[in-house]
């Protein structure tokens, strides 16, 4: 079977195993499906990055295309709502532009969550593991105010170490994880599962 790479940038690591997806039906997710076929008419399939046998999801389309783009952060905006939240953190790296699209749509800040090393402050961080080894994520140890409301953004959904490792160090750093987005969930590894009871919203699920 192809292994399927999240969308994770050469040299992470991918945050997929082994697997294809077994629903070949219309586009779905959270947001209904226009907003779904919205996202999957920009998604590209590149085989064999950033290595032999992985199957790299290439969102950057969608990032450069201006009505799709403003149609998925106000898909964002509109499930969550704007004044559910009092921040927005991004993952790196493609995190990072739905995070300050969403934050500049609602008059809120953004905080971004760097792999270790790249943050020049006092950190918190968090480890979880890979298909081959670990990675560390950080935020400056300041970047939430106690209670502060958090809505917590990425690209993709793929086995959930990234995204579980965020939630738990936004509320470590002492926020409070008000909702998390993504704009692709590769569903067929259970990456939702793993972050249950929290809620997760995709826009699109493969």
């Amino acid at each position: 079977m192809t292994r399927v790479d999240p969308g994770i940038e050469p040299g992470d690591g991918p945050d997929a195993g082994v697997g294809t997806p077994t629903d070949a039906a219309a586009p779905h997710g959270d947001s209904g499906a226009a907003v779904a076929a919205a996202v999957a008419k920009h998604v590209l399939d590149v085989p064999d990055f950033p290595e032999t046998g992985v199957t790299f999801k290439d969102l950057t389309p969608l990032f450069a295309d201006p009505d799709g783009f403003r149609h998925v952060i106000d898909a964002v905006v509109e499930h969550h709502g704007p004044d559910s939240f009092d921040v927005v953190a991004g993952i790196e790296a493609r995190g990072f532009v739905i995070a300050a699209a969403v934050a500049y749509a609602t008059g809120t800040g953004v905080v971004p969550v760097r792999k270790a090393g790249k943050l020049p402050r006092r950190t918190i961080s968090a480890s979880y593991s890979l298909e081959y080894g670990t990675a560390t994520l950080e935020v400056h140890e300041d970047a939430f105010h106690r209670g502060e409301r958090v809505l917590v953004v990425d690209d993709v959904l793929a086995t959930g170490g990234t995204a579980e490792a965020t939630l738990h160090l936004v509320e470590r750093a002492g926020g409070s994880v008000a909702g998390f987005s993504v704009l692709l969930e590769l569903g067929f590894l259970q990456g939702r599962q793993r972050l249950a009871p929290r809620p997760v919203h995709a826009l699109l699920t493969l």
